[in-house]
């Protein structure tokens, strides 16, 4: 396996630096990507956190993956790129400094924007040896995404795959145009994209599942044996398929009081919290409309008027 003019064997690791880019000072920003080989032939995961900037929670998953040895296989290989926006991550923010959002310009151009120039490397270098891929990603800016597995549906062996993740939820989601997942998928790859937290933000049990996902997948692979470590998992109930799902969005502007819970199912009817002034003269409450699951909430205080509070999911 050569990547970047780096050849690594079997049963070898490496940290390669990727420079496709430098800061206005010329200063260069290098993407770390962590390779590590098995001692036997087999497939090639690749584990992917922050192609947008401020999605920290992807970027902590990662880390901790590689912390604990946790991509080390005994087949194949793991491919490790915690951080893949780096110039985003340093901002605190979701897009890159040219102003696009990485995960709608691929597969990327040669010549094109920066952003763009960056997917076509990311593309070129990398992705060839890639078999399977888990895209960890969270909700942005105040939205809170309950643990969750995206996929088109369309295909059996990503809906195994994201069965055996253990997430609480699986959503039937078709793949946005220029989006890395639709550039992966067109080459044959398989992609499982997670869902979980929120932007800038850290949650310990979106962590926890998100690297026991990756363990339960490998395994499932048969690229290591973690057996015990599956068996110490508390995921016993077998995850909630999502088919269809809609956005329920704020009628007004104003401070905003969610009463429902991320995860939890709620019946049509139900309030799902209230929208007031801040001067005491007006308040209302909203309810949900379709019996279905909250995949995701708005935790902001304060709201305008059409932005979305809820994400509910219909079975």
């Amino acid at each position: 396996m050569k990547i970047l003019n780096r050849e690594i064997g079997l049963g070898e690791s490496a940290h390669i630096k990727m420079d496709i880019a430098k800061l206005y000072t010329r200063s260069t920003v290098e993407v770390s990507i962590f390779v590590s080989r098995g001692n036997e032939e087999g497939p090639c995961l690749l584990l992917v956190g922050g192609i947008h900037g401020d999605e920290v929670n992807g970027v902590e998953i990662v880390r901790q993956i590689i912390t604990k040895g946790l991509n080390k296989p005994t087949k194949g290989t793991v491919i490790c790129i915690p951080l893949v926006n780096v110039f985003g991550f340093l901002n605190q923010e979701r897009k890159f400094p040219d102003g696009r959002d990485l995960n709608r310009v691929f597969p990327g151009t040669k010549t094109g924007s920066l952003a763009s120039r960056f997917a076509y490397h990311l593309m070129k270098d990398v992705i060839p040896y890639v078999d399977y891929c888990i895209d960890y990603h969270t909700g942005g800016a105040e939205r809170f995404n309950c643990a969750q597995l995206r996929i088109s549906g369309t295909n059996d062996e990503n809906l195994h795959l994201a069965k055996v993740f253990g997430a609480p939820f699986i959503m039937f989601a078709k793949n946005r145009e220029k989006t890395f997942r639709e550039s992966m998928t067109q080459l044959g790859k398989r992609v499982l994209l997670f869902e979980g937290g929120k932007s800038l933000s850290l949650d310990k049990t979106i962590t926890q599942t998100g690297v026991q996902g990756a363990i339960n997948v490998m395994h499932e692979l048969g690229m290591r044996d973690f057996s015990s470590e599956i068996s110490m998992s508390q995921e016993d109930a077998p995850p909630i398929i999502i088919k269809k799902s809609k956005w329920i969005r704020a009628k007004h502007s104003g401070l905003y009081r969610p009463t429902a819970h991320i995860g939890e199912k709620v019946e049509k009817g139900v309030e799902l919290g209230s929208i007031s002034c801040p001067f005491g003269v007006f308040e209302e409450a909203f309810k949900n409309t379709q019996e279905g699951h909250i995949l995701c909430a708005n935790l902001a205080c304060m709201v305008n008027q059409g932005d979305a509070l809820f994400h509910i999911g219909f079975e």
